[in-house]
């Protein structure tokens, strides 16, 4: 597993570019700081919809609302269990890397897409560190949206809004934060 990892981002290497870094966020299930919003909400809208579309099938109504209810239903069931399957699809599908030049995200569920940040001209780097030593690196102005962003309403989208790059949700996080701030050193 770790091999493919490696590979990815030593695909996007230079020639001259040492690796020093790569890594993943952590995998499998988990709630969000945002999910305490997102969750009561996709409960009532999945609810009410579930609930509107269910009277209306029974009430024998035009064939019109049926259909009409449908995109609502299918919202109401990303929102209360679908995003989770997608927020867990996109980490897999999501590397790190750090190297002697800048930081690498690879991320896509459908197209790989190379986020690269060049460690001479790298923003603000934010530390948030959990008790149990894994966390999140920000890469330049953490914004009190980026959750949103990143896992909220707009997970299922082809939507305009990009969160603030990051590495996020990964193991050990202070070694690779001093990894980075390191290399930084280094590159000036």
């Amino acid at each position: 597993m770790w091999n493919k990892e490696k590979q990815i981002i030593e695909s996007c290497l230079s020639p001259n570019e040492r690796l020093l870094w790569f890594g993943k966020p952590r995998q499998g299930f988990f709630l969000r700081a945002s999910d305490i919003y997102i969750i009561p909400f996709s409960l009532m809208w999945g609810g009410f919809v579930i609930f509107w579309e269910t009277m209306v099938v029974k009430s024998d109504a035009p064939f019109f609302f049926i259909l009409w209810g449908i995109p609502f239903v299918i919202v109401g069931l990303y929102l209360i269990v679908g995003r989770f399957f997608v927020d867990m699809w996109q980490r897999s599908k999501t590397f790190y890397g750090v190297t002697s030049e800048r930081v690498i995200i690879v991320s896509g569920l459908f197209s790989r897409k190379i986020k690269s940040l060049n460690l001479r001209t790298l923003p603000d780097v934010t530390l948030e560190e959990k008790v149990n030593g894994s966390g999140t690196i920000t890469f330049g102005e953490v914004s009190p949206y980026t959750d949103w962003n990143k896992g909220g309403f707009f997970r299922f989208r082809k939507a305009k809004i990009e969160a603030v790059p990051r590495f996020e949700q990964i193991p050990q996080v202070r070694n690779v934060y001093e990894i980075i701030r390191n290399a930084q050193k280094q590159s000036s």
